[in-house]
């Protein structure tokens, strides 16, 4: 028996458009949304956001939202410093305006905490990013 699937012959032509970047800025210290921000505060606030949320964790964000951090917790610092780099990656990754995240590096600042300071390359600049991780 032979099928035949039909073709699609559709000749309009589509526009992409990109969604605003704009934003509510939050204040973490006062827990409370002032205003709103844009650009590379967007960004800036995005990235705060995504290191802080555990991957999985929460069922209102896509399995694709967080850093998986908690894994990590009570592993030694040979294995835990490279699988930082990597989840730090993989998570911040999933923003389409974060092209890159390189130069980093990492200083255990005692037997439990590791710090990770990396730049963020973005469409809309470079941004130096420090990460406290207790593990």
């Amino acid at each position: 028996m032979i099928k035949i699937i039909p073709q699609n012959d559709i000749k309009e032509d589509f526009t992409i458009e990109e969604k605003s970047n704009k934003t509510y800025k939050l204040n973490i210290e006062k827990n409370t949304i002032e205003g709103k921000c844009e650009g590379i505060d967007a960004i800036k606030q995005t990235i705060y956001c995504i290191l802080n949320t555990e991957r999985f964790e929460y069922l209102m964000y896509s399995w694709d939202y967080g850093v998986e951090i908690k894994k990590l917790i009570g592993e030694q610092s040979t294995y835990v410093i490279p699988e930082l780099e990597r989840v730090i990656k993989e998570a911040l990754k999933q923003d389409d305006r974060v092209e890159d995240v390189i130069e980093f590096t990492f200083k255990q600042t005692n037997k439990n905490t590791i710090t990770a300071t990396f730049k963020v390359i973005t469409t809309l600049g470079d941004i130096m990013i420090e990460k406290e991780v207790s593990v």
